[in-house]
């Protein structure tokens, strides 16, 4: 197997092992914001308002939360819609 990520690694000019120590991007509102998705929908949860964010037929949706003292909106988290 390490032999695999090693060749991979050399093909991709070290791509492969830089995502691999970097890990998954975490999936934000800011994230998904970035790869072209448009925000289409809210709604209010007991959680936090959720944010309804599609890209063609992709569709997540993503819970945020805030305080007087927060200087952002932060993410809880998102999911995708299926």
């Amino acid at each position: 197997m390490r032999f695999f990520a090693l060749l991979i690694a050399t093909l991709c000019g070290g791509f492969a092992a830089q995502a691999e120590e970097a890990g998954p991007e975490k999936i934000t509102v800011r994230s998904l914001l970035r790869h072209d998705f448009t925000v289409v929908g809210a709604i209010a949860s007991q959680i936090g308002p959720g944010l309804l964010l599609q890209k063609k037929d992709q569709l997540f949706i993503c819970f945020v939360s805030e305080t007087k003292a927060s200087k952002s909106v932060t993410t809880i988290y998102c999911k995708p819609v299926e």
